[in-house]
């Protein structure tokens, strides 16, 4: 497996730039016999795509996505499934004043450090535009896993310290934050607005929550439930921190609290709570899945900044161009297209390691 690669039963390879002719993704390991089509992935990819609202990059690109290979009559026939997103509204003299000058905060100065040679247009490959190619192999494993009863759902937690006190799943589409909270996103709005104005950026939280996923998912030690959803999550631009059920609150929980006691209801196990997030020993407990993921401030800002050039000398920079002032609306999908393919690629192997199911 590459370096551009994800997954090990269900996987897949994603390439391009984001000012390059076009992004494309190859998924390899979609079970045969699966009905799906390009309006089942142009519905995930809608909500991903630039320029959806007034807190957003105005970046216009239609995301129409083309399928190539893999797909016959509507169904999949088990043959790698490619996949191409034409870019259509780059407009690289945008960036033309940071040729030579490193972004703050942006993998501008490492990518030149590891290869050499960057490309500077949006930032290449190392651009968030990259991720609508994860959210097309998502939209194939949410399609397969809601045939077994599993359902993905993200939402905006918090923006700006702002915190969705209500979990509402009908809101969260009803406004452009994606929050579950009609109040909370009301608020958010003002804050992503105001700090646009000012020609800055804010951070949030965006959570995802599976329903239904049966127990027993997960490796033991090397390819834990857990620990494959936090390499998934983390890979996430601008994603800088994942927890797990209670995650960090649990180091002010004592085990007594935090402990999930079991007792048995006509004949079913059941957990009194669910501080792990549904997975216990790296196994999914059939107990909803429960991620959080900290996304940073975008780094795109209006603002002058002090950085380096190539030269090696210091100078001031301002960032031209369309970006947004927060992530975390354009950042939902995108996680729940990673906790898909992480549960749909343990689904076959948890499938494949036990004969009686």
């Amino acid at each position: 497996m590459g370096f551009n690669s994800f997954g090990k039963i269900f996987s897949f390879t994603t390439f391009g730039e984001s000012h390059g002719r076009a992004i494309g993704v190859v998924v390899d390991g979609v079970p045969a016999g699966l009905k799906i089509s390009e309006s089942d992935v142009q519905k995930e990819l809608d909500r991903r795509k630039p320029g959806q609202s007034k807190i957003t990059t105005q970046r216009k690109e239609e995301d129409k996505v083309e399928i190539i290979s893999g797909l016959f009559e509507g169904k999949t026939t088990g043959a790698p499934m490619g996949m191409l997103i034409f870019n259509n509204d780059a407009k690289s003299k945008d960036y033309s004043n940071i040729k030579d000058n490193f972004r703050p905060g942006h993998a501008d100065f490492t990518y030149e450090q590891k290869y050499g040679v960057r490309d500077f247009r949006g930032g290449g490959r190392s651009s968030a535009r990259e991720t609508a190619m994860r959210v097309c192999a998502g939209a194939i494993a949410k399609k397969f896993l809601a045939q077994k009863g599993i359902a993905i759902t993200g939402f905006t937690r918090e923006v700006a310290g702002i915190c969705a006190k209500k979990t509402d799943f009908k809101a969260i589409e009803k406004n452009i934050v994606r929050a579950p909270d009609l109040d909370a996103a009301k608020k958010m709005e003002e804050a992503i607005l105001a700090a646009k104005e000012e020609g800055d950026s804010v951070g949030g939280v965006v959570e995802v929550i599976a329903k239904g996923v049966p127990a027993g998912l997960g490796e033991p030690i090397y390819y834990k439930l857990d620990s494959a959803l936090a390499n998934a999550l983390m890979g996430i631009n601008a994603v800088k921190g994942v927890e797990i059920g209670s995650g960090f609150a649990s180091t002010q929980m004592r085990g007594s609290k935090h402990n999930d006691q079991m007792r048995v209801v006509k004949g079913k196990t059941v957990f009194s709570t669910n501080n792990s997030g549904g997975v216990i020993g790296g196994i999914s407990s059939g107990e909803d899945i429960v991620v959080r993921i900290a996304i940073k401030p975008a780094s795109s800002i209006a603002k002058e900044q002090k950085t380096v050039s190539k030269k090696g000398r210091n100078v001031n920079l301002k960032v031209e161009g369309r970006h947004d002032p927060c992530l975390c609306p354009r950042a939902v999908p995108v996680a729940e297209a990673m906790v898909a393919c992480v549960l749909m690629d343990l689904y076959l192997i948890a499938k494949a390691r036990n004969a009686s199911k």
